[in-house]
């Protein structure tokens, strides 16, 4: 009883320690919106400085150069933007922003893309089920099919006529 009672302190304890250190990642850049487009403005966001840290950004890399993260209301972040210069080539680049105190450095990635919306593709052509399609690729052979279910019905029609009158099979 009492081993089990050690143990499960310790590991409450453990968790009571360790549980605020990884409350929140606080060593990364948030980049907002993570794709974009050339010409388009980029949000980017970290908890790394700490609660009234402030940061200077670089996003070089993509051609914006260098702007400027302050404090926000939102629980001790750090929050800039910069616009993705029109002439940026797709490809991902790595942002950086340094802290002003303590010299932290956190990174995150932005994607540009020549279109950051993506169009929905309709699908054309047919499918490959072996059942067939209703319009192939040889209007011969649809004309031919479409030939025989004619013939057929105007025989079904005819024999049901004919049952119908009494004249037999």
């Amino acid at each position: 009883m009492r081993r089990t009672a050690r143990l499960l302190t310790g590991t409450a304890l453990a968790v009571a320690v360790a549980g605020p250190a990884y409350a929140g990642d606080t060593g990364r850049l948030d980049v907002y919106p993570s794709t974009v487009a050339p010409g388009a403005q980029v949000t980017v966001n970290t908890a790394a400085c700490g609660d009234r840290g402030a940061a200077t950004g670089d996003a070089g890399a993509v051609g914006a150069g260098t702007f400027t993260l302050a404090p926000s209301a939102h629980e001790g972040e750090a929050i800039g933007q910069f616009r993705v210069p029109p002439s940026a080539q797709p490809g991902t680049y790595e942002i950086v922003a340094r802290c002003a105190e303590g010299n932290r450095q956190v990174k995150g990635d932005l994607m540009v893309a020549l279109s950051a919306v993506y169009e929905q593709v309709q699908p054309r052509g047919s499918v490959k089920t072996g059942v067939g399609g209703a319009l192939g690729p040889d209007p011969v052979q649809t004309a031919a099919g479409v030939a025989a279910l004619a013939v057929a019905a105007a025989g079904g029609t005819w024999l049901l006529h004919r049952r119908a009158r009494g004249d037999g099979i």
